[in-house]
């Protein structure tokens, strides 16, 4: 299949963890309805973002997967016919936790999980504290509608997970994410730091010739002193924008996208051709300087 509609459910979240896994079947059954085949659902869409404080209560919030979310989305997505990319906080063994994102095909079958690689340890953002990092390596999922990679949120300003992931035949890239802007800082830095986010996600879809799917929260949280900016994407293998989201509303569009560009794009600007793979292994270096 070429053409493939891809949803975006861009929304803000509360405390009330099932009340957060019912409102995203709803926004996934407004997906369905607008024509979505697959559905991408933004990072632990279950919860606040609660990695802005070191707090062992908040492990409470892990669950197994496949487990609870999975199986009731798995039913969604046999009923609706369609694919279901869920970002859910794993617990995988006691004391043993990871940020996952699990896929669902749309005849309600569970395809796998894809852990998170890259952890990030900022101001508000302590995920070294909650997250192992993903001992999976990249994956691809072969759906009903496309084969589809998926990475997540800190993944995303990596351009070799992007690639390797190309490189295993994704013909879509998905970007689960959570992100947001400090509402003490100055719109200069807000500007400069949301376009380096969209920039970098853009710059994988023409380095890759693969549509990017970049699916954000919004709302304010952390009591105000967090805004986390929406701009939910669509990229074509060039990087042009097909669709931008506000950076202040809940937003559910439907987007199709022609997994037949890839060819296209890739033998006019044939940047996959061309690289010199001969040439690449310093990049296994932490630093290129002798030691």
């Amino acid at each position: 299949m070429a053409k493939v509609k891809v949803g975006l459910v861009q929304m803000s979240c509360m405390k009330d963890k099932q009340g957060n896994l019912e409102k995203a079947i709803i926004e996934i059954r407004n997906a369905a309805e607008k024509g979505a085949q697959i559905v991408c659902l933004q990072e632990l869409f279950t919860s606040l973002y609660f990695c802005d404080v070191e707090d062992y209560d908040n492990f409470n919030l892990a669950e197994a997967i496949p487990g609870p979310s999975t199986n009731a989305l798995t039913e969604v997505a046999k009923e609706l016919n369609v694919v279901i990319i869920a970002s859910l906080f794993e617990k995988r063994a006691e004391g043993l936790y990871h940020n996952t994102t699990a896929v669902i095909d749309a005849d309600g079958t569970y395809l796998g999980k894809y852990r998170k690689m890259h952890i990030p340890d900022d101001p508000a953002f302590y995920e070294k504290f909650y997250f192992t990092p993903g001992d999976l390596g990249y994956k691809v999922f072969q759906t009903k509608y496309a084969k589809i990679g998926v990475l997540i949120c800190w993944d995303q300003w990596y351009p070799e997970a992007s690639r390797i992931t190309a490189l295993m035949g994704a013909e879509i890239m998905f970007y689960p994410t959570a992100i947001g802007w400090a509402t003490s800082q100055d719109e200069d830095t807000n500007k400069e730091q949301y376009d380096a986010w969209q920039t970098i996600q853009r710059s994988h879809a023409v380095a890759n010739g693969v549509h990017v799917v970049s699916v954000n929260r919004v709302g304010f949280e952390q009591d105000g002193a967090m805004k986390f900016w929406g701009g939910s994407f669509v990229a074509n293998p060039h990087g042009k924008l097909m669709y931008l989201a506000s950076h202040d509303n809940e937003e559910t569009t439907v987007v199709e996208v022609d997994t037949k560009a890839t060819d296209h794009y890739r033998t006019h600007w044939p940047f996959l051709r061309d690289r010199r793979i001969d040439s690449y292994q310093p990049i296994t270096k932490r630093y290129i300087d002798g030691d």
